[in-house]
């Protein structure tokens, strides 16, 4: 009789066909490594909505496209899945983050009782034969603009789901010249994972809920997530544009 461990259900599910059509759509016509990564990294990024989904980090990524909305661990599964569906080697790289990344989001009693440091992942892919860093697809634009300006307005180097202490943070794809929104904030690192589910399983995954806690979450993450929405309409109204994401 076996006594391995049940492997936990695959969370990017590059092979479930909701994925699989959409990663072949974004892609088609592309003929490059990075022509297809940069479809991709911008229908995540701008298509799906930052924002908090009720079941936490635990979203396979076929459900997040039908959801539309993420945070930086769902929306790094679904880049990480699209990747593998259309034969990008990728992998998610996962490490504790500074909770004042989320400050401004959460407030008042909810902040107060995040832990100092949360789990935290971003995309690593490889083009040309080296392994690049992305994080910048976590928050869509007019929401990252939008936090920018709260930002420099409170005099804050990190919050609104940025973190930006020497000026330089920016959402667009430079395999060349990495730039980051959120890495200022990092603090220990937890390696590389093939799946997100692995990682969640693991001794080192810091955001596991309890009863509690999921409930405490839940009932907060509505107000959480209207702060998102009001700040990304703020930069839409300020462009002449209204919202049609989710988030």
């Amino acid at each position: 009789m076996s006594t391995s461990k049940p492997q936990p259900p695959r969370l990017a599910d590059a092979d479930h066909q909701l994925v699989r059509d959409k990663a072949q759509r974004l892609t088609r016509g592309e003929t490059t490594v990075k022509g297809k990564l940069s479809a991709l990294f911008y229908y995540v990024r701008d298509e799906i909505a930052f924002g908090f989904p009720g079941a936490g980090d635990l979203v396979p990524a076929s459900e997040t496209i039908r959801l539309g909305m993420g945070q930086c661990n769902t929306k790094g599964t679904l880049l990480l899945a699209l990747c593998k569906a259309v034969d990008i080697p990728a992998r998610l790289h996962f490490s504790l983050i500074r909770k004042e990344i989320q400050r401004g989001l959460f407030t008042g009693l909810a902040y107060r009782l995040m832990p100092d440091q949360v789990s935290h992942s971003w995309l690593e892919v490889q083009v040309a034969g080296s392994w690049r860093r992305i994080d910048a697809y976590i928050n869509d634009a007019p929401f990252f603009l939008a936090g920018l300006t709260e930002l420099r307005a409170r005099g804050w180097d990190t919050g609104f789901s940025i973190s930006c202490p020497n000026g330089n943070c920016n959402i667009e794809l430079n395999l060349e010249r990495e730039a980051f929104v959120q890495m200022d904030a990092v603090t220990d690192d937890h390696g590389v994972w093939g799946d997100p589910a692995d990682y969640y399983a693991s001794d080192k995954y810091a955001n596991r809920p309890n009863l509690a806690k999921l409930l405490a979450y839940r009932l907060m993450i509505g107000q959480v997530n209207g702060r998102v929405a009001a700040l990304r309409e703020t930069q839409l109204r300020a462009e002449g544009k209204s919202s049609t994401m989710r988030g």
